[in-house]
């Protein structure tokens, strides 16, 4: 028998590689200009990189404009009005509240909406990052404008260059987007061969009825025996379900000191707090298996060390 197979009931199937991809809406400030992602050169009030900060220095900050600025002012004579508009608006907020308003502003507007200046440095729009089932991080980016499927599926690619490595499921909550996304771009077929694209049960119930596509190929628990049911729901000792929580939640409590961290502060804590995550759920998956092999009961939900404590998503090790 195949070492990688799982034998249930009567019948044998093969393993399967499954992967989870969500975004956590976060990320430090860059360059303000156009398709321009690099750090800024004054990370607290500046808005450009070093390149365009020299090539813009001295000059009106509102775009297609290379009129000089007038002093005490960031535009020209011809824009006065914009900056003074700008201030009044803005004048009493701190330069976080007014980039915090700035991006609401743009995420209402379906990120349709560019700015006609170059006042605020923008945020990265999200983290995206690619979990295996059980927690652990595998790999994670900053999306600079926006969570689309390009920007997914590029993601992807740099990840999995081989079909030989790439999983054989992939769980998103807009699966059918990327899906039609490969479909329109014509690149489906590279991929129709060892990936399957699903949505996870949580968000699959909201998702439209009516959706053929995403009915038939993204549903994690097809009916119909076309692939493996997905769903299986843990219980704890007492028999009741247990939920996990979801991954992006736990990073929530770091956001707002992350989103004032510049750009390489901001890589190096992000890394090193996804780099403990994973080693405790290492720990855990150890000590599962440890309770497994040793023929004792796993009690799901409990903490698997009495010296540690959980704070704001992350596991630390208490100090009495």
């Amino acid at each position: 028998m195949d070492n990688n197979a799982m034998e249930t009931g009567n019948s044998v199937e093969p393993d399967v590689k499954m992967v989870v991809i969500d975004g956590i809406v976060m990320g430090p400030t860059h360059c303000a200009y156009k398709d321009c992602s690099a750090k800024l050169a004054n990370a607290r009030t500046g808005v450009f990189c070093l390149r365009h900060e020299s090539q813009h220095e001295g000059l009106c900050r509102m775009k297609d404009c290379y009129n000089r600025h007038e002093p005490n002012s960031k535009t020209c004579v011809n824009h006065r009005q914009n900056w003074f508009n700008h201030i009044t608006r803005f004048g009493r907020q701190s330069v976080l509240g007014i980039r915090r308003i700035i991006r609401r502003s743009v995420e209402e507007a379906g990120h349709a909406q560019e700015s006609d200046n170059y006042f605020v440095a923008p945020q990265f729009y999200c983290v995206e990052t690619l979990c295996a089932p059980c927690g652990v991080v595998i790999a994670w980016k900053k999306f600079a404008k926006s969570e689309g499927a390009s920007q997914i599926m590029d993601f992807l690619e740099d990840i999995y260059p081989t079909p030989e490595s790439r999983p054989s499921y992939v769980c998103i909550d807009k699966a059918c987007v990327v899906l039609k996304h490969l479909i329109t771009s014509h690149n489906w077929d590279i991929w129709k061969a060892t990936t399957r694209f699903i949505v996870d049960s949580y968000h699959y119930i909201n998702h439209r009825v009516g959706d053929y596509l995403c009915c038939t190929y993204c549903n994690p628990s097809p009916l119909n025996g076309s692939a493996p049911n997905l769903v299986v729901v843990e219980r704890d000792i007492n028999g009741n379900p247990h939920y996990k929580r979801a991954f992006n939640t736990q990073l929530g409590g770091f956001q707002g000191i992350l989103n004032r961290m510049s750009v390489d502060n901001f890589n190096w804590t992000l890394h090193a707090l996804l780099y403990i995550h994973t080693q405790r759920v290492i720990q855990k998956q150890n000590k599962k298996n440890n309770q497994i092999q040793n023929e004792q009961p796993v009690q799901m939900g409990q903490p698997p060390y009495d010296d540690e404590v959980e704070i704001d998503g992350i596991e630390i090790d208490r100090v009495d």
